[in-house]
């Protein structure tokens, strides 16, 4: 394993980041099981409303993501960062109140996983954006290596922590653990003293119209942006189908216990910090541009297998098919975003940031939806293993765009790339 620059982990800005981000990470991943068990146990949800669970909650990305990242463009980002991470502390701390008061129900998960999702459309484009402010341009990979690699460490701890606290205490409980996860993102990120690029001043700015179609422009004139799009859009439409009846065929089909299932998300799950860890060496060996198509072409097909999974020892193959489909995703994630970073100017990487995350998110809330009428269609099983067929045309879609490139250095700049 490459070791993590020195010179980033002496940075006391980079320590805070990446302290804040492990919280709300190790948070998230306890919550992320403790969410939709909540649903399905507590409120008896079907599919088809597990599904509507998850659209809520990625639905923001397409109506406010390109806005969103022209607003990120115009203010310092670092203000806009905390303000996203207060206003989901305070979004999911109502459930636990809800659960006590005995008034939980459906409707408000899905208008707190609506609210909390516009909260992370302005901090995933404003964070994107950020990271170069404070850690520097040339490294970024590096950063992103790094970041993902701690925080990957609350994938593995964090369902079956998650898993665990929902049998000791109850789901609705532990969405607490995420509220206090966010609060203390919000305070290392205030104690973050890098300074960012004075902001385009009112006088000076275009409509927003323009500046919006300007961050459109940049996507869709770079053949390596517009194909990380496409392929990243596909796969996320396959996970939001999956993840609409993941929780329903671990519990139902599987016949697992809470606690089991967070063990074997997150037995499957070590091989993020696997990925994330050796994502740097990888990228020297097979080349920055050419490990984002091969890291998915290698693991694809193997995350089929999760499908085929039967009760007892069988089990086994979802672990197998989890841990193949999360190394492939985590090293396509950092590479790809690395190369985004390293090929945008900082005056428009929030509205190309922006703009990648609508195409990439915007088909999560159908997938959710379509994974939730294809399980009550045709059951559990049968949907994961659509989902999978859908994941593998992702690295054929690299591949034809980017073929016959090694590096960042071989790339125009962006517009033309």
């Amino acid at each position: 394993m490459t070791s993590p620059s020195p010179s980033l982990f002496a940075s006391r800005d980079f320590r805070l980041l990446l302290i804040g981000q492990t919280t709300s990470q190790l948070g998230a991943q306890v919550s992320g099981v403790a969410l939709p068990l909540l649903a399905v146990v507590s409120l008896d949800a079907t599919p088809f409303e597990v599904g509507m669970l998850g659209a809520a909650s990625t639905v923001a990305f397409a109506v406010l993501g390109l806005p969103a990242g022209a607003w990120v463009d115009r203010m310092r980002r670092r203000p806009l960062l905390v303000a996203s991470d207060l206003v989901r502390a305070v979004l999911l701390a109502t459930i636990p109140l809800a659960a006590v008061l005995g008034l939980l129900t459906m409707a408000q998960l899905l208008v707190v996983s609506l609210l909390a999702g516009v909260a992370r459309v302005f901090f995933d484009v404003g964070y994107r954006s950020y990271l170069p402010s404070v850690i520097g341009r040339e490294r970024v990979l590096a950063g992103n290596s790094s970041l993902e690699f701690v925080r990957a460490s609350g994938q593995v701890a964090g369902p079956a922590l998650g898993g665990v606290l929902v049998s000791l205490i109850g789901a609705a409980t532990v969405v607490l653990v995420q509220a206090g996860t966010f609060a203390v993102s919000a305070l290392c990120l205030l104690g973050i003293r890098a300074r960012e690029d004075e902001p385009t001043a009112p006088e000076h700015r275009r409509r927003m119209r323009t500046e919006i179609a300007e961050g459109l422009g940049f996507v869709f004139r770079s053949r390596v942006l517009r194909s990380t799009a496409l392929a990243s859009a596909l796969s996320n439409f396959s996970f939001a189908i999956a993840s609409a009846v993941n929780m329903v065929f671990l519990s139902r089909t599987l016949g697992l216990s809470p606690a089991l299932i967070g063990l074997v998300i997150a037995v499957g799950s070590v091989t993020v910090m696997v990925g994330a860890a050796f994502t740097t060496r990888l990228s020297r060996a097979v080349g920055s541009v050419r490990i984002v198509w091969l890291s998915l072409a290698v693991t694809a097909p193997l995350s089929l297998l999760g499908a085929f999974a039967q009760p007892g020892w069988w089990t086994l193959l979802i672990v197998l098919g989890i841990a193949a489909g999360e190394f492939g995703q985590i090293v396509y994630a950092i590479t790809q975003v690395s190369v985004r970073q390293q090929i945008c100017p900082d005056r428009v990487l929030g509205r190309v940031n922006a703009t990648m995350q609508v195409v990439v998110m915007g088909l999560f809330p159908v997938g959710a939806i379509v994974g939730g009428l294809l399980g009550d269609a045709i059951g559990a099983r049968w949907t994961l293993i659509v989902a999978g067929i859908l994941l593998l045309a992702c690295p054929v879609i690299l591949w034809a765009s980017l073929r016959g490139v090694r590096e960042v250095t071989d790339l125009p700049a962006a517009a033309d790339a």
